[in-house]
């Protein structure tokens, strides 16, 4: 049985040294190339806090709450599908310590799409007197998407380098050999706990020096790095 084994062991052993040699001894271009590519982001993240404090306890938090909704949705926004609840544990766990804080703060997750729209919702926010407002992340919705066009142009412009190779040294460009794309890399500065778009301490604003926020988000950037090995004939 013992040897049974070793046998088999050695057969594959001989298998991987005879495919790797075959790989290796053929001739062969190898050619890389990079791809990339910068994106408007279409999912924009944005927290709300909601607090007595802001009003000096002159609206409750069940006001504020209902004239958040109808300010966003004088906006166009879609609060049952854009607006999520946040730390309702810890609303809970301040009912049990606390009493006399019961709900004295909500904390919100808003989707917007736009720039242009994010800006609106900041500016009647604030001017509702609800400006705890902070961007929490960028993304793009089709993100998987551009990494695949993006892997497809990078190996168009490696073939065309190693034809450009091969026509130099006079020698035919054979069928690809293998293909490595394990570098794709997103770079977002919008993401993570940023400070891109916050609006703080309504208390330090005068109502005279509201006016709409116009927003521009940085593009996310996408880029891809692909590398293929073209045997020669």
């Amino acid at each position: 049985m013992k040897n049974f084994l070793s046998i088999i062991a050695l057969c594959i052993v001989s298998f991987v040294f005879s495919q790797t040699k075959n790989f290796i001894d053929q001739p062969y271009l190898e050619t890389s190339a990079e791809a990339d590519t910068l994106v408007i982001p279409d999912r924009i993240y944005l927290d709300i806090l909601i607090s007595e404090k802001d009003t000096k306890d002159k609206k409750s938090i069940e006001e504020l709450e209902i004239l958040m909704e109808e300010k966003l949705k004088s906006i166009g926004i879609d609060t049952k599908k854009q607006l999520t609840l946040n730390d309702l544990a810890s609303n809970f766990k301040k009912y049990f310590l606390k009493n006399t804080d019961i709900l004295k703060t909500k904390s919100y997750s808003l989707i917007l799409y736009d720039a242009k729209t994010a800006g609106r919702v900041i500016y009647e926010l604030e001017n509702s007197e609800i400006s705890n407002v902070k961007l929490i992340k960028t993304e793009h919705s089709k993100a998987e998407e551009i990494i695949l066009d993006l892997k497809a142009k990078a190996v168009i412009k490696a073939k065309n380098k190693a034809i450009l190779i091969t026509k130099a040294l006079n020698q035919k460009l054979g069928t690809a050999i293998f293909i490595s794309d394990l570098e794709n890399n997103i770079y977002n500065s919008n993401s993570g706990d940023v400070e891109g778009v916050v609006v703080m301490g309504y208390s330090a604003r005068e109502k005279k020096e509201l006016k709409p926020i116009d927003i521009e988000f940085k593009k996310i950037k996408f880029e891809t790095n692909i590398t293929v090995k073209f045997k020669l004939e």
